[in-house]
């Protein structure tokens, strides 16, 4: 993959695009840090975030914006309340296009030198983002190359989650299996001062902009997961340096590894694992996961992922987007609780059939 990956998403529009549904009542001149939140049925969790930001004297000073992606969530009255939030912007997507490309969007409307990406269920402790744009400026003048640092996860009890990783392997993968779920992808890290590291985790994450757009964003080929350990390799083989800060703290309440994994997320999991394996392990390695993942499938009575890994083997990408995509929109509904009518072509949650890409 080369570092020119969808780099005309950042090229093809000004700073300040009309698509943003909420311009700020608030003029900020030019913010160092733009947050980027990219929301998916979590209008509550972001607004609280955004008041939570909103405090810092950062935001007060013109320092830090904050700019909102919702992946096409149903609406919700506060959804209003957003919109009139002094140095906050709104874009609201057709459709779900998942995390990286709505990550990729915030980014491309903001304005600072530096984006920290946060999920919508993570808390910031008070003067937060007055502590981020200091590092940033001590990074930028001890390591001019400093393209992506990587925030310390903490549990609510201030337990230390998986924030860093090594680089996924095949041989690592299996064997990741044997330990416990909260260790399998990320490794808690106990470092006391700032460390590199081969990539971090983009529940929250630091990139500078230079960097960022240098590598073309998040490779939109990853709907969910994986996306960041990909971003990282990219960056490092185009001679940026990855960190791991835990002078950057934030809790994160809903972590994946305690939350049981229905067929729906599973489906996201093993795509884009083995998305990350077509593109960087030998062909080998990534037929033979592959036929693994499909092997899982059927003893688990998952059809939809066990189809998908067999459009993936077999070369048929696109088919295999689609099935996440359908997936993705059916869990929408469901998540939300609403129930649309019986009709024909339409199933339970509004989910309508369309046949599938060759």
């Amino acid at each position: 993959m080369t570092a020119e990956l969808n780099t005309e998403v950042f090229l093809a529009a000004p700073r300040q695009s009309p698509a943003v549904e909420s311009p700020s009542p608030l003029c900020l001149a030019s913010p160092q840090l733009s947050v980027a939140i990219v929301n998916y049925c979590q209008w509550r969790n972001t607004a609280k975030l955004v008041r939570q930001l909103r405090d810092s004297r950062a935001m007060r000073g013109g320092a830090a914006e904050v700019v909102v992606v919702d992946n096409h969530s149903p609406y919700r009255p506060i959804r209003k309340k957003l919109r009139r939030m002094p140095g906050v912007s709104l874009r609201c997507l057709r459709q779900n296009r998942g995390f990286g490309r709505g990550a990729n969007e915030a980014c491309r409307l903001s304005r600072g030198r530096w984006f920290l990406l946060l999920n919508p269920d993570v808390t910031v402790p008070p003067g937060f983002l007055d502590r981020a744009l200091a590092q940033i400026d001590r990074m930028e003048r001890e390591d001019p190359t400093a393209g992506i640092v990587g925030l310390q996860l903490r549990d609510p009890n201030g337990a230390i989650q998986g924030s860093a990783g090594v680089v996924p392997t095949f041989l690592g993968t299996l064997l990741g299996m044997l330990r416990p779920r909260a260790e399998r992808k990320c490794r808690p890290l106990a470092a006391r001062g700032r460390m590199k590291v081969p990539w971090v985790t983009g529940c929250g994450l630091l990139v500078r902009r230079d960097c960022f757009e240098a590598l073309g964003g998040f490779d939109p080929d990853y709907f969910l997961y994986y996306e960041d350990a990909d971003l990282c390799r990219r960056g490092r083989a185009a001679g940026w340096t990855v960190w791991h800060d835990p002078a950057l703290h934030i809790v994160h309440h809903s972590p994946l590894h305690t939350r049981s994994v229905p067929s729906r997320i599973r489906l996201l999991t093993r795509h884009a694992l083995l998305t990350f394996a077509r593109k960087n392990w030998p062909a080998w390695q990534f037929v033979l996961l592959g036929c693994l993942v499909w092997m899982e499938a059927i003893a688990r009575g998952q059809r939809t992922v066990r189809r998908m890994a067999l459009d993936l083997i077999l070369g048929r990408k696109q088919r295999a987007q689609y099935r996440v995509r359908r997936a993705a929109q059916f869990g929408n509904r469901a998540q939300e609780g609403l129930r649309v009518e019986s009709k024909k072509g339409i199933r339970r949650g509004g989910h309508e059939r369309r046949p599938l890409p060759r």
